[in-house]
C-alpha cells in the first residue's frame, strides 16, 4: 500500500471524471491513497460561508439584519476497486447544522467508455442549474428554489435514491442520462412543512432523464458546471423531464407529479479583454393541482463576463441574474441579482458579492446584500 498526496479533483466531480474527464477547472488539492493498480481512495472537503444583510431582516422587523452563516460544509470521499468500478460518498451539514448526512453514496460501473450505470444516492437528471449546484454556478448559490425547484421532488439539494444509465455519444457532443428513482425523498432527507410523510396512492417510481447537445466544446461528465470561467467555448442546449404517478400528495389529495425544463448556455473566449457567458432556462411544474404553490412555470437567465487579466490573486467576473416563478396560486416570485466574483483558483477558491431584490406578490420588496467565500480542498 502506498500513500500519495497530490492534485486531484473533488470527489463529486472526480469520480465522474474517471468516466468522462471533467474539465481542469474542477481540480484542487486533495489526498489519494493507492492500494495497487486501479485501487485507491481520495478525500477532500468544501465549504461556503457568508455574511448577509437583509432589509427588515432583524428581529424587530424594521432594521437590517447582520448575520454570518455557514451555508455549506461538505466532506468528499471517492474510491476505485478496478478500472471500471468506482464509487463516491459525499456529505453535507444537515439543515439544523448539528451534524452531517449523506447526499451522495453510489457506485458507478463503466460498461463501455460511452455507457455507465450509477446506483445508490446521487443527483437525478434535471436542469443545468441543479446539476451544477451551488459550488459550480455563476455567482454560486444558484440553487435558490425560485426557478430550479427540484428540492420538492428530488431530495436534499436534488438528490434521490435510484439507478441511472449515464453516458455520451457523437464524440462526446451528445450526453444522456435516464433513470428510475424513489421520488418524494424530500420528506425523508429534508422535511418540508405542511407535507405528509405517508403516501396515499400506488407506490410508483419517479422516472427522470436529460439530453444535452454541445455544438462547440464538449462537456463530458454527469455532474455539470454552470459556468466555465473563460476556459471553454460552449454552445449547449439541454432538456430534462421527470414524472411520478401519485408523486404529489397531501393529507387531503394525491396526484401525479411531472416537470420539464429546457436550458441554454453560451460561453465565448476572446470577447474583448475576457470571456462572456449567457445562460437561460425555462421550467414547467405540474402537481396535478395538489400543491398550487408548487405548480406553474418558471424562468431564469444570467449574464457574466470574466476578465482574463489577473488583479492581485485573481480575476474579476461581474454578473447579473434573473429568476421568476409564476405558480398557479398567483403568488409570483421574482428575484434580481447584481454581483461581482473574484476568482482566485476556479471553483476551488473564490469570493462573491451580490445585491439582490426579491419581489413576492402581496408583500414588500426585499433587498439583500451578501458576501460569500467558497473554498474546496
Amino acid at each position: 500500500m502506498t500513500f500519495k498526496f497530490h492534485k486531484t479533483r473533488p470527489v463529486v466531480t472526480g469520480v465522474v471524471a474517471s468516466f468522462a474527464m471533467l474539465p481542469a477547472i474542477h481540480a484542487h488539492a486533495g489526498g489519494t491513497i493507492t492500494f495497487g493498480e486501479d485501487k485507491s481512495v481520495s478525500i477532500g472537503f468544501g465549504m461556503r460561508t457568508s455574511y448577509s444583510s437583509i432589509e427588515n431582516g432583524a428581529p424587530n422587523g424594521t432594521s437590517r439584519s447582520n448575520d454570518f452563516n455557514l451555508d455549506s460544509a461538505r466532506i468528499y470521499l471517492s474510491g476505485s476497486i478496478s478500472k471500471n468500478i468506482k464509487g463516491m460518498l459525499n456529505t453535507e451539514k444537515d439543515i439544523a447544522g448539528e451534524g452531517f448526512q449523506a447526499i451522495d453514496a453510489n457506485v458507478q460501473i463503466e460498461i463501455t467508455p460511452e455507457f455507465a450505470i450509477w446506483a445508490g444516492r446521487f443527483l437525478s437528471p434535471s436542469d443545468r442549474a441543479n446539476m451544477a449546484g451551488p459550488y459550480y454556478s455563476l455567482g454560486g448559490g444558484y440553487w435558490s428554489g425560485i426557478a430550479s425547484r427540484y428540492g420538492y421532488n428530488g431530495g436534499y439539494i436534488g438528490r434521490d435514491d435510484g439507478v441511472a444509465a449515464v453516458g455520451t455519444l457523437l464524440d462526446g457532443k451528445l450526453s444522456y442520462s435516464f433513470g428510475a428513482f424513489e421520488g418524494n425523498t424530500a420528506f425523508k432527507i429534508a422535511p418540508v412543512a405542511g407535507l405528509v410523510t405517508g403516501r396515499t396512492g400506488s407506490d410508483g417510481l419517479m422516472y427522470a432523464g436529460r439530453l444535452q447537445y454541445d455544438f462547440w466544446d464538449a462537456e463530458p461528465g454527469y455532474y455539470g458546471t454552470g459556468n466555465y470561467l473563460g476556459s471553454k467555448d460552449i454552445l449547449a442546449i439541454g432538456i430534462a423531464g421527470r414524472t411520478q404517478a401519485n408523486g404529489a400528495y397531501s393529507a387531503l389529495k394525491t396526484g401525479d407529479y411531472k416537470s420539464y425544463s429546457v436550458d441554454f448556455l453560451l460561453e465565448k473566449k476572446g470577447v474583448g479583454p475576457g470571456a462572456i457567458s449567457i445562460e437561460a432556462a425555462g421550467y414547467d411544474y405540474d402537481t396535478d393541482d395538489v400543491f398550487m404553490s408548487e405548480q406553474g412555470k418558471a424562468y431564469s437567465a444570467g449574464l457574466g463576463y470574466i476578465f482574463s487579466k489577473k488583479v492581485g490573486w485573481g480575476q474579476f467576473q461581474p454578473f447579473v441574474r434573473y429568476q421568476k416563478f409564476n405558480p398557479d396560486d398567483n403568488i409570483d416570485t421574482k428575484k434580481y441579482d447584481v454581483g461581482l466574483n473574484y476568482i482566485i483558483d476556479g471553483y476551488n477558491t473564490q469570493v462573491s458579492s451580490v445585491y439582490s431584490n426579491t419581489k413576492v406578490t402581496g408583500k414588500p420588496d426585499t433587498n439583500a446584500f451578501m458576501i460569500t467565500l467558497q473554498a474546496q480542498f
